[in-house]
């Protein structure tokens, strides 16, 4: 699969990236993948490339880069809690929603010039906090994302101003959102929250409950990953990029 690692200029500095594409010379749509909290390791580097694989030019940009390098994370040892949960934490705290939506500008910018990128309409999904990060993008850059697919997310209906639901009436995007049942991070008050926001605004979503699994089932490599239940989201999420983004094999 071929792959690019790139610099992209932010309003805040330099952010790593890599892009992966599929085979052949075909323009294929273009796809920003969302990190989960965990950041950028070779579980998350195998599913951009397995997204690639299916038909479209996929950025995977490190959204921590403003902290600067850091050690890889042990997801069981972070899963414990202690030091290294904090270390993570620290991560995630100085990074915040706005400044990852200055980032997702420049990951368009740049798709915009790619010439193996077929059109404008772009397509997001998440992990984690890059799931709230893609329900985010969605009502940031609504002229922008055709589509996102929003799995096991966190603090997407909160009492907080930037909470993603308030950004309901602005998305225009066909959603796919996939919570795990047994998720501390997203309590059934915030799904149903989140589910009369965007049934008010009129938005076209599915969110669907996933049973038995926790938060985080969807990406190889943490304690709680579920092989069936990852095989169910990558089918959901290339059925909603198949409808509502344009075929790299059109013409």
């Amino acid at each position: 699969m071929p792959r690019t690692r790139l610099e992209l200029r932010t309003a805040d500095g330099t952010m790593d990236c890599q892009a992966f594409a599929p085979a052949g010379e075909t323009p294929s749509p273009g796809v920003i993948l969302y990190m989960d909290a965990l950041g950028i390791r070779p579980e998350m580097e195998t599913m951009a490339e397995r997204l690639a694989s299916n038909g479209y030019v996929v950025l995977l940009p490190n959204f921590f880069y403003r902290s600067g390098p850091f050690a890889p994370f042990d997801p069981a040892t972070v899963f414990k809690g202690g030091p290294e949960r904090d270390r993570l934490m620290a991560l995630i705290q100085a990074t915040s929603s706005a400044m990852m939506m200055r980032d997702t500008s420049a990951c368009l910018e740049y798709l915009d010039h790619q010439p193996l990128v077929r059109g404008r309409s772009v397509g997001v999904t998440g992990y984690c906090m890059g799931g709230r990060a893609a329900l985010m993008a969605a009502g940031t850059f609504p002229d922008r994302i055709a589509a996102a697919g929003i799995f096991h997310g966190g603090r997407l209906a909160t009492d907080q101003p930037d909470s993603p639901h308030l950004l309901a009436d602005k998305i225009r995007a066909k959603l796919y959102i996939a919570v795990a049942a047994l998720d501390q991070m997203f309590s059934s008050e915030e799904r149903e929250r989140l589910r009369q926001a965007l049934e008010n605004a009129g938005v076209q979503f599915t969110l669907e409950v996933y049973p038995d699994v926790a938060h985080g089932f969807a990406v190889p490599g943490l304690p709680v990953y579920n092989p069936d239940a990852a095989e169910r989201h990558w089918r959901e999420l290339l059925r909603l990029f198949a409808e509502t983004l344009p075929s790299g094999a059109q013409t």
